[in-house]
């Protein structure tokens, strides 16, 4: 079959340039082009930006790697035997990092590849090189050669990202002291790893390497785990990591770590050495702003680097918008995609809902998976809002004992009065997929009472989903 020729841009057509290939950036480009502008898109890395080749798509791979390990695990409980082997006890499995990281970096390789291809298909104009702001309505983007060009531009998105957060004494060397970024790298797994930093990439991170049969050591500056998310979940999870052999180290804080002949040794706040063989930092990350001529063109930056922008992406200066993790609303590849979509939209004069992260759901990776949407426990607290909440662990589930799942749970928040669903916690296998009903239900403002007289099959675990729905359910007279 012949290709698709891509459509020839108008000469009179608005002049978009996107800095930055990441969801935010080329989201926002395939909209602009649907929208009729003529679109250049700026990417020094690669298509697809962070997410796809250092971040989210790598990192969800060796975590799935690390899944199909906790289940083999459980092999022997449900009747399995390995022919050529003697008791459940003989049966061992070992992992192939090298291979694991081939088969990781390929896969990033080809989604780029494929958003690329998408790219060039919808008509958008793609420089590979770095972007920078030259005023505001101009972009000058240089190749690795150093050849410069200069894009007029009627507007421009920014959607450059963030990049890791190292310590002043911990400098990352990409071969022992290492970042999310440098991990894929690695060819034999760590003795003994150190994640320092306890939330959503630590805690990723240290319960993948532990799955896949490191030894590893957590250091958390915090009572524990995970501190910015549900309580019951993070004690689960934390209770879980601890069972599969993992040293948690709580309210440690790291001040430094180095090299040694043969590892590393991270120095905690209290003076404590504590030894491995390789150190993985996890404390947060950093907007990636400096050096994009953004203040010179007058965009206003928060204090810690952030781009503001208001919920349809627009910066201080007309014709400037931001998305993504440069922004700092919310570190999640589907909502910078959406700010991009959004962005563009509005610049372009089509109609657009302003963002709302009211029905944005997220997922942390772990084994068991945590998802949760809508409003927290905490919050709802902070807000004084009146609730009730419901919750069944999902070892009641008749499906759950099939597939010998023991951990996680399903809880509920709803409206004292109302009964509208405000936020939901899912912690379980595949959580990831299971919230997408409470995702609806907060979404679109349900009550726990559609939400239960909605149909599921049995068995399932989307059944507890429903049990616990019927259990916040208000009698008539009440």
């Amino acid at each position: 079959m012949g290709g698709v020729s891509a459509p020839t841009p108008d000469p009179q057509a608005a002049r978009v340039v996107v800095v930055g290939g990441g969801p935010g950036g080329y989201e926002a480009a395939l909209v602009g082009r649907r929208l009729g502008a003529d679109v250049t898109l700026v990417e020094r890395a690669g298509l697809g930006g962070s997410a796809v080749l250092t971040d989210v798509m790598p990192s969800k791979t060796l975590i799935a790697t690390a899944e199909w390990m906790t289940i083999a695990d459980r092999a022997p409980e449900l009747g399995i035997r390995v022919d050529g082997l003697g008791s459940p006890e003989q049966v061992r499995h070992r992992i192939d990092l090298g291979a694991v990281n081939t088969r990781v970096k390929a896969l990033a390789a080809a989604q780029s590849a494929d958003i690329r291809a998408r790219l060039e298909r919808e008509g958008v104009r793609v420089v590979v090189g770095s972007g920078r702001l030259d005023g505001p309505a101009h972009v000058i983007a240089t190749e690795a050669g150093g050849r410069e060009s200069r894009f007029d531009a009627d507007v421009v998105l920014v959607a450059t990202g963030a990049t890791p957060r190292v310590l002043p004494d911990a400098r990352p060397d990409g071969e022992r002291i290492l970042t999310w970024t440098q991990l894929y790298e690695l060819t034999e797994l760590p003795e003994r790893l150190i994640v320092v930093g306890s939330g959503v990439t630590g805690a990723e991170f240290a319960g993948a390497y532990t799955s896949l049969g490191a030894d590893v050591v957590l250091v958390s500056s915090r009572e524990r785990v995970l501190p910015g998310e549900d309580a019951d979940a993070a004690e689960l999870i934390e209770g879980i990591f601890r069972a599969r052999g993992m040293t948690v180290m709580s309210r440690s804080r790291a001040q430094s770590a180095r090299r040694t002949a043969d590892g590393v040794e991270v120095t905690l706040a209290d003076g404590t050495h504590v030894a491995g063989s390789h150190v993985l930092l996890a404390v947060g990350s950093v907007p990636t702003t400096t050096g994009l001529g953004l203040e010179e063109a007058g965009v206003r930056l928060r204090s810690s680097g952030h781009v503001e922008v208001d919920k349809v992406s627009r910066t201080n200066v007309r014709g400037i918008y931001a998305a993504g993790d440069c922004t700092g609303v919310l570190p999640l590849a589907s909502v910078a995609a959406t700010q991009g979509r959004i962005a563009m939209s509005h610049a372009l004069g089509d109609a657009v809902t302003p963002l709302s992260l009211h029905g944005v759901a997220a997922n942390i990776f772990t084994a068991p998976e945590i998802a949760t949407v809508g409003s927290s426990e905490s919050q709802l607290h902070e807000r004084d809002v009146p609730y009730r909440v419901s919750v069944l662990p999902l070892a009641r589930n008749p499906r759950a004992k099939m597939l010998g799942v023991r951990d996680g749970f399903i809880k509920i928040f709803a409206h004292e009065t109302s009964s509208t669903v405000l936020g939901a916690v899912v912690v379980g296998p595949r959580a990831s997929e299971a919230v997408y009903p409470l995702t609806l239900a907060v979404t679109h403002r349900m009550t726990t009472d559609q939400l239960a007289e909605a149909s599921t099959v049995y068995p399932s675990m989307s059944g507890t989903v429903a049990e616990v729905a019927r259990m916040l359910h208000h009698r008539a007279d009440d």
